[in-house]
């Protein structure tokens, strides 16, 4: 189906001479078994100018609610989707990169018989591990009838899935591309994957990606299917993993994902990704993680004496898929669908918290409306029929944001549900409209790139991806 895009009328923000209140606050645990690598700070100056605030669709396509879609031959915003959506093929080696790649000593037989071992070490360990979670997410949600017919019901989807899974884990754990655990923070869990592309020449666009996962279990991996495809489009992908509650609160999260993309901004350069062409994407619980880090950031670079290790500024983009940024308008939602109100105003640090953590009510702050400006272009994205997390957060998200004079935008895929556009359209195979939408904003500057094309194939079958979508609990 073709996708929407909500066009939002906006007013010029208004100026505000107050003082900047720092919207967030931190928790840390000291974890003596990890250690820091060495991270440079860097700073940059905002995209924007005074300028700024006449807004234009980020995209070449525009629609209204009533589903009317008016394409258009090209054009758009300037920077944005300057080229129509093409594919492209990577065919050359890495040859810069496999001395590296996964602890690979180079080749000899006896690091061959090690880096199996390895692999097969680390396989067992994150097979543990994702049996812990779920395990632990059982032990917060219960067993009573809504749970027990909704995990028989994923169980079913899982294995619906299974043929994409069993791929796309081999690809993970046993590709040459992939670097796996690279430690970017002292805390639990500052961990990050990179996928890299199979061509190495030149530097290369980086989309640093927060996983979603309910705030409970969310996990890196999960983007597997995401950095595999987008790798294969000549763009790295960094997938960060957080502290997933109860072993950290959202202030945990946030606090993890910011040292993630700290990480990515001063040391993508080292494995060949361009620091000038960085964008942030999230999805889901990781949506709202990410869009948090990103305001958290631009309030910390307006006050006096903030020390920061990475700007919004290095940031080009900001992409939303199915997040949900106003939590006061969601709590009651998630309760009745099983995130009980206990559970999540635990996660969320107290009741009192939710408004310092909903990105859309900070950015209302009379006194941060001149963060707006150092905002980059946001572009969110969503299914009409996500029961999960209802489009209406991305609409109205997106209606703030272009009310107070930013740049952004929200396209709508309709009869697409909260999994559908990150899981099973991906394993599909051929067109993906909403990877396209990514793909164009990343490379559009790039005409080769943009125009070159990769034959993406199918992962499940369909009549097994139709049942998926049936008996999917999200």
């Amino acid at each position: 189906m073709p996708s929407q895009i909500l066009q939002i009328s906006q007013l010029p923000p208004k100026s505000s001479s107050s003082s900047t209140q720092m919207m967030f606050k931190s928790l840390i645990y000291d974890d003596p078994s990890t250690t820091l690598l060495s991270s440079s700070s860097s700073s940059s100056s905002s995209r924007f100018d005074d300028n700024h605030n006449s807004v234009k669709p980020l995209l070449s396509r525009a629609s209204s609610f009533n589903g009317a879609v008016t394409a258009t031959n090209g054009g758009g915003l300037t920077g944005w989707f300057q080229n129509r959506r093409r594919r492209s093929n990577s065919d050359n080696c890495l040859s810069a990169f496999q001395d590296h790649t996964n602890g690979s000593d180079g080749g000899n037989n006896g690091g061959d018989r090690q880096t199996i071992s390895q692999e097969v070490g680390h396989a067992a360990a994150e097979t543990f591990l994702l049996t812990r979670l779920c395990l632990k997410l059982l032990s917060y949600l219960g067993v009573g009838y809504r749970w027990i017919t909704r995990f028989m019901a994923l169980g079913c989807y899982a294995f619906l899935l299974m043929p994409g899974f069993i791929q796309v884990g081999y690809y993970y754990f046993f590709s040459p591309y992939v670097r796996r655990s690279i430690v970017y923070g002292d805390q639990p869990r500052n961990r990050l994957d990179l996928y890299l592309p199979r061509n190495s020449n030149g530097p290369k666009p980086v989309v640093a990606f927060v996983t979603g996962g309910a705030w409970i279990i969310g996990y890196k991996a999960w983007g597997s299917l995401l950095g595999q495809q987008l790798s294969e489009r000549d763009i790295i992908v960094a997938c960060i993993d957080y502290r997933n509650f109860p072993q950290g609160s959202i202030s945990d999260m946030v606090k993890d994902a910011s040292s993630g993309i700290s990480f990515v901004c001063n040391h993508i350069a080292e494995y060949g990704g361009d620091p000038n062409r960085i964008y942030l994407m999230g999805q889901s619980a990781g949506a709202h993680i990410a869009a948090c880090t990103l305001v958290e950031q631009v309030i910390k670079e307006s006050g006096e004496g903030d020390s920061v290790s990475w700007s919004s500024g290095q940031i080009n983009g900001y992409f939303g898929l199915s997040g949900g940024y106003n939590l006061l308008s969601l709590v009651d939602h998630f309760h009745s669908r099983g995130l009980y109100r206990s559970i999540f105003l635990s996660i969320m640090e107290g009741e009192e918290s939710l408004r310092q953590y909903s990105p859309e009510l900070v950015v209302q702050n009379p006194d941060l409306k001149h963060i707006i400006a150092r905002l980059p272009p946001i572009i969110l994205f969503h299914g009409t029929a996500d029961y999960s997390i209802p489009s209406d957060a991305s609409k109205s998200f997106a209606e703030t944001l272009q009310r107070l004079g930013a740049k952004a935008e929200v396209i709508l895929y309709e009869g697409k549900t909260h999994t559908d556009l990150f899981l099973q359209d991906p394993m599909r195979g051929g067109k993906d409209e909403m990877f396209e939408d990514i793909v164009s904003v990343v490379l559009g500057e790039d005409q080769e790139a943009t125009g070159k094309s990769v034959d993406r194939r199918r992962l499940v079958p369909e009549f097994m991806l139709k049942l998926a979508h049936w008996v999917s609990p999200f």
